[in-house]
């Protein structure tokens, strides 16, 4: 099950990423119209706090793809920040981040109630200029999950693209849609039956064209239409191979082991970043904030930080500080404070 794309964009898609250039030994082809988007890994706490969170980010990709005339290599969503590899011109890269950025917003403020949390949140870009590199960025965004710490291989992380490229029948440890490939022997998605599907893998399948139209806009938050009544639903989640250009970027690594050799080699230092280096955790994230909700119930017999005052959050900043080996400025993240407005006084 992959992402359509029609005969013109492809042949459009194929001169700007080189896909047909002939291989020549030392040789690196130029690339045009291919972008990298990310937010800043410290500017805010969260933008995802539980599952729901993150299944609602995934969906909300589809719809931003669908309204926005570009295509998604791939991309990452972390609980702090995300990451996405797009081809297409750049104001409309820039429109699809910005309006998935908003969006983001838009559900913190209905659900967790913070209001323009995102407002100043920051949104970076690079420009990808040559095949090699592009290589590189597609690699590092795949493996932000265990380099961050989580527990996750960049194949079975559940919130990104990662488990797409290069995969047979999903079968190992991989996120549930991605066992939608065991009946990909069917040649369309109209003979596969929900109850088989059910009975076979124990996860719920549906398509988007079974749902009513206040349920669909339920489910999608959105009033826009158009969409593909054969997109596919698993488990409350569309599948990403639906917005997915899958099979580019199996072309543009060419093979497995190609594939294999860049995730194994790609480092942070290959990827330039605003101001020269990367964002790390000292720790995970989400070990971060048990700690800090551990002190704040010793501290405040409270197990959330949205009741303290801002000189409490201080005082708890002091004191992780003082037990956690961890960077001031994620904790101060972590705990509700902008780390520039605060750091005299730590």
């Amino acid at each position: 099950m992959m992402m359509k794309i029609n005969d013109d964009l492809l042949r459009q898609i194929e001169s700007d990423l080189s896909l047909n250039a002939p291989f020549v030994k030392g040789r690196i082809n130029p690339i045009r119209n291919c972008w990298h988007f990310y937010t800043d890994g410290n500017a805010v706490d969260a933008l995802f706090h539980d599952k729901d969170d993150f299944i609602d980010g995934m969906n909300r990709v589809f719809i931003v793809c669908k309204k926005h005339n570009v295509i998604n290599l791939a991309f990452c969503l972390m609980d702090t920040h995300v990451h996405f590899v797009l081809y297409g011109e750049f104001d409309e890269c820039n429109r699809f981040m910005h309006d998935y950025i908003s969006l983001t917003s838009n559900r913190i403020a209905r659900r967790h109630s913070e209001r323009h949390k995102l407002r100043k949140i920051a949104i970076s870009h690079q420009a990808i200029e040559d095949e090699l590199y592009l290589k590189f960025v597609i690699c590092y965004v795949l493996k932000n999950a265990p380099v961050g710490g989580l527990g996750y291989t960049s194949y079975d992380y559940p919130w990104g693209s990662g488990s797409l490229y290069f995969r047979d029948t999903g079968k190992w440890c991989a996120p549930a849609w991605s066992l939608f490939k065991i009946a990909g022997h069917l040649e369309t998605k109209g003979l596969l039956d929900a109850t088989i599907f059910l009975d076979a893998t124990g996860h719920n399948i549906t398509f988007l064209g079974k749902l009513g139209a206040r349920e669909k806009r339920t489910f999608l938050n959105t009033r826009t239409t158009g969409f593909a009544s054969d997109t596919l639903i698993i488990d409350g989640m569309i599948f990403p191979g639906e917005y997915v250009a899958t099979e580019i970027v199996e072309r543009i690594f060419k093979t497995h082991k190609s594939f294999n050799y860049f995730m194994c080699r790609t480092k942070e230092e290959d990827i330039e970043k605003v101001e020269g280096n990367l964002s790390r955790l000292s720790i995970p994230i989400q070990e971060l904030r048990q700690h800090r909700d551990e002190i704040c119930m010793e501290l405040f017999a409270v197990n959330t930080i949205r009741k303290l005052t801002p000189q409490q959050r201080l005082h708890l900043v002091r004191t992780i500080k003082s037990r956690v080996d961890c960077s001031t400025k994620q904790i101060c993240k972590t705990c509700g404070l902008i780390f520039a407005e605060v750091k005299d006084l730590i």
